[in-house]
């Protein structure tokens, strides 16, 4: 498995990818503004977009975000956001391998935590992230939107 940090040139394979994420998202801006975004993530030493290569086509990503934080000694705190494999390529191992290579590096940060939230109920879902090394108990997520 050929796992590394996306660069600038991988946001088209990224995007293609995100179609395995949700089923429903809502439409994405004019790819100026979509290619403002990607470079203001990648030039943001805190965010990292990781994704999983077989034979050059990107076929599992996640991003992880390491936030400062003035408790627990000042060490940081991570979040891992928008896991996704590849339909094709699920069960695979993918996901678990993308996942111990963003932990390894929330750890190299020297992150006293990683969390990781999923909407998703199904308990495959949460056995695989129980197995990836995440606490479904630990904590309790509460998640606030903007008023429509």
């Amino acid at each position: 498995m050929n796992i590394r940090e996306l660069s600038a040139e991988d946001l088209a394979p990224l995007l293609s990818l995100y179609t395995h994420l949700h089923a429903q998202d809502d439409p994405l801006p004019p790819l100026p503004e979509v290619q403002t975004v990607w470079a203001e993530a990648l030039a943001n030493p805190r965010i990292r977009y990781f994704g999983g290569w077989d034979e050059g086509a990107l076929v599992s990503s996640c991003t992880l975000t390491v936030i400062p934080n003035l408790t627990r000694a000042c060490r940081p705190c991570g979040v891992i956001e928008n896991v996704v494999t590849h339909s094709s390529h699920r069960g695979q191992g993918w996901g678990h391998a993308l996942l111990q290579h963003a932990l390894a590096h929330a750890w190299r940060e020297h992150c006293y935590k990683v969390m990781l939230m999923t909407g998703r109920k199904d308990e495959n879902t949460l056995r695989f992230y129980e197995q990836a090394g995440f606490d479904r108990q630990g904590k309790q997520a509460f998640v606030a939107r903007p008023p429509q």
